[in-house]
């Protein structure tokens, strides 16, 4: 059963997916067509493993969907305003102080 996450609970999802680039770089491909994993993996050059992983993550988040196509799984934006609200992110100016980064930065791979 699908249900309406409120506000903060969807941008806490949001901000967890986007924590990993490989996340990023799956969800900024499913922005352009829904894809089958095989086929993710390959234009991404990552294991069919790790994308499995890693799209388990963003069905968990709400942010993608999978359609069944015969004998096959395509994934796909849970909503097509996730593929504006992409653009919109990667639009937006970001100000970083160069003598600084994360707290996270070592640990979790963040800025």
């Amino acid at each position: 059963m699908l249900t309406v996450a409120p506000d903060i609970e969807v941008l806490a999802r949001f901000g967890r997916a986007l924590a990993d680039p490989i996340r990023c770089r799956i969800l900024l491909a499913l922005r352009e067509a829904p894809a089958y994993p095989a086929d993710l993996a390959d234009a991404l050059g990552v294991s069919r493993t790790r994308l499995s992983n890693h799209l388990a993550c963003l069905r968990d988040c709400g942010l993608v969907v999978t359609v069944p196509d015969g004998r096959r799984t395509r994934y796909e934006l849970a909503d097509e305003r996730l593929g504006h609200a992409l653009d919109d992110l990667r639009a937006a100016v970001v100000a970083v102080e160069t003598d600084r980064t994360c707290a996270e930065a070592g640990d979790q791979g963040c800025c």
